[in-house]
């Protein structure tokens, strides 16, 4: 596998205070990657840097290929990086149909090409297709975040990132969510960057895994080596 996605030793900063100290990472093309650690470590700050919302001070970001040097976010999304941040970001006063419809502006295509995306999208996340005509805030948090997801998915990502996704979430959506990031692994065709704290749901869907401590990566592997004993010494409190 190609890696798509390349960090080397990233540091930023917020406010002054250093949040990011040398993190170095890769994502391969096809393969679903958990970002774990601690609160506060500096996880959410290395998506938001990849993403172009956190500006760095050093080290190098690459995608596909090429530096994303001084790209904006907007060119990133063009680019192929889609982007869930925490706490989702739906728009709550739009319907369930006009937030998808957010998710095809970035690339526009042909109403049928269109059509056919948006049931790849019913077919992962059936409720959404009978909720078409509510507005996004009515959503339960669940809905909410397969809502998120769908959107991005319609933006044609090669990498989709995905912040805390079972974050107050019922067990039954959070299964469905993982269901539906193994199915896209099975595709082969799309990149997952995933923070994650629910050691469980990694150990499910991963491929490989990253866990951070005071803003750098200090332990990664394949996800069989996540074992508890590598939880207990890296993750815990």
């Amino acid at each position: 596998m190609s890696a798509l996605l390349q960090l080397r030793d990233v540091e930023a900063d917020i406010g002054g205070s250093r949040i990011l100290r040398g993190v170095t990472l890769e994502v391969n093309a096809g393969e679903v990657v958990c970002l774990m650690g601690r609160n506060g470590v500096g996880k959410t700050t290395t998506l938001r840097a990849i993403m172009g919302l956190r500006a760095t001070r050093a080290g190098s970001i690459a995608f596909n290929g090429s530096s994303l040097g001084a790209l904006s976010t907007a060119r990133r999304a063009f680019a192929g990086i889609g982007y869930v941040p925490q706490g989702r970001d739906i728009f709550p006063h739009l319907t369930v149909e006009e937030n998808l419809q957010v998710g095809l502006l970035l690339h526009p295509r042909p109403k049928p090409e269109a059509k056919e995306e948006l049931e790849r999208v019913f077919a992962l996340f059936p409720a959404l297709k009978s909720m078409l005509a509510r507005k996004g805030g009515v959503l339960s948090g669940g809905q909410q975040q397969q809502l998120a997801i769908g959107r991005a998915l319609l933006t044609r990502p090669k990498l989709l990132m995905l912040d805390e996704p079972t974050e107050g979430i019922q067990p039954s959506i959070i299964e469905e969510i993982g269901d539906t990031l193994k199915r896209l692994r099975r595709d082969g065709s799309l990149a997952i960057l995933l923070v994650e704290q629910y050691v469980d749901f990694c150990r499910e869907v991963a491929d490989r895994f990253y866990a951070m401590d005071r803003g750098a990566v200090t332990f990664s592997g394949p996800i069989l080596s996540l074992t508890d004993e590598a939880v207990r010494l890296h993750l815990q409190v």
